[in-house]
């Protein structure tokens, strides 16, 4: 099923409680833009490959709420995050393979992974961009699993890891770069730290913001 190059301008689409569990399903290059609302709310990945790929998010409201990331391929490589706002508060990534590789995160996009569970599978966000926008990982769990920022870029915006719990799992910021904005750990719990690259003087780069030991 092909949903790549569509339009998302306005209205409501609905994916609620979809099951996506074999074969191949494209939104890449689509467009979400305007003051339309886009829900996959409480929808499975089990299985198959689901692109996003090159996709944009210029307004709007998408919603991945409440969803459930346990197998196959779920691919957002390459989507520009510039406008609206993208929720996946409540999300479980539990098996899948779940790739933000090269995302750009701009403007004044408003990104959330509040509340989400990180328990196994791979949610990869390597040579990301924070150049603007809010991203939260507020309360969020890693319990499990990969989670990487290998060559991600932060030079902008704000991205907050503020109460989230860090128990388990390989939560890694190898090689990336802090040239701006804010990277913000306050409050979170790190019983399992993530990976830091050992920074000159031992002092962590300007805009990186670590929980008190």
């Amino acid at each position: 099923m092909s949903f790549a190059g569509a339009r998302f301008g306005g209205g409501r689409v609905s994916f609620d409680e979809a099951t996506f569990s074999s074969g191949r399903v494209s939104f890449a290059w689509t467009r979400f833009s305007g003051g339309g609302r886009v829900t996959f709310d409480e929808a499975t990945f089990s299985g198959g490959r689901v692109s996003f790929g090159g996709a944009t998010f210029l307004g709007g409201d998408i919603s991945f709420g409440t969803s459930a990331f346990s197998g196959g391929r779920v691919d957002f490589s390459g989507a520009t995050f510039a406008d609206g706002e993208v929720s996946f508060d409540r999300s479980t990534f539990s098996g899948a393979d779940v790739s933000f590789e090269r995302v750009t995160f701009s403007g004044a996009v408003v990104v959330s992974f509040f509340t989400a569970t990180f328990g196994g599978g791979r949610v990869s966000f390597g040579g990301a961009t924070f150049m603007g926008g809010d991203i939260s990982f507020g309360t969020s769990a890693f319990s499990g699993g990969r989670v990487d920022f290998i060559n991600a870029t932060f030079s902008g915006g704000d991205v907050s890891f503020g109460m989230a719990v860090f128990s388990g799992g390989d939560v890694s910021f190898e090689r990336v770069a802090f040239s701006g904005g804010r990277v913000f750990f306050g409050s979170a719990q790190l019983d399992v730290p993530p990976k830091f690259d050992h920074w000159s003087g031992g002092r962590p780069p300007e805009g990186l913001h670590l929980a008190p030991a």
